[in-house]
């Protein structure tokens, strides 16, 4: 504990910085959103983006490249809004009949889009995340993974050797993330500006849940890792 303190609290130099996102690159992320996905509690919807005009697309871009430039993402873009989902054929008496389900800012989903366009090649050239590590990556398909278990099960009985395995289901993995232990991971395999983001993406989080016409109060995150957006978002997995 001590350890990740220590480095997470350690003044670091600046790195260059991280190149700007294009308008073109913006306009083809909001033509990409899902116009079915639910706004968050601030009611911007992703029909409302894709109306925007040339000029609007221009203010939204100078605008990420702000929040990127500065490393701080704002705060009424890290708050969601919970929603109670009764499970089909669930008990409604039952707590653990319910799924929750969090509704983040379109213009939030937009901005860790883009950011993973510039982070997602730094992964893959310093192989942060193993081959063998096939959740949320893309070109890596449930499909090929069997593949992969099958030819080591098949080549292992070639060679006459014992081939052992260990299959865990980790309950709410993603919703247990220690966010300390994540930042630490981050900062010592990622340039600081994007260690700076990703530090800024995950603090001062918070969540209150509607239910009808009820709304609680407001509740910091403790832990966990926000949604996957509208692509694979594999980032997470650097953690584990």
């Amino acid at each position: 504990m001590k350890e990740v303190l220590d480095l997470l609290n350690h003044t670091h130099q600046l790195d260059l910085p991280i190149k700007k996102f294009t308008k073109k690159e913006v306009n083809l992320a909001i033509r990409r959103l899902n116009q079915l996905k639910a706004p968050g509690y601030d009611l911007i919807t992703a029909k409302i983006i894709r109306e925007l005009s040339e000029e609007g697309i221009t203010f939204l871009t100078q605008l990420y490249n702000a929040i990127l430039r500065r490393g701080f993402v704002p705060l009424q873009w890290k708050v969601a809004q919970i929603i109670i989902i009764l499970k089909p054929g669930k008990c409604a008496e039952d707590v653990k009949s319910y799924r929750p389900i969090s509704l983040l800012s379109i213009p939030s989903k937009i901005l860790e889009v883009l950011f993973l366009k510039r982070l997602m090649p730094i992964i893959e050239t310093n192989q942060l995340i193993p081959d063998h590590q096939f959740g949320f990556r893309q070109n890596h398909s449930t499909i090929e993974q069997i593949h992969r278990l099958v030819g080591k099960i098949n080549t292992t009985f070639e060679q006459k050797k014992y081939c052992s395995a260990a299959f865990l289901d980790v309950s709410q993995a993603f919703d247990r993330v220690w966010h300390e232990g994540f930042l630490f991971k981050i900062k010592s395999l990622l340039p600081i500006n994007f260690y700076d983001f990703i530090k800024s993406y995950l603090s001062n989080r918070h969540f209150f849940v509607k239910q009808r016409e009820e709304v609680t109060n407001l509740y910091t995150i403790q832990a966990c890792v926000p949604g996957q957006c509208d692509r694979p978002n594999p980032v997470p997995h650097i953690y584990i």
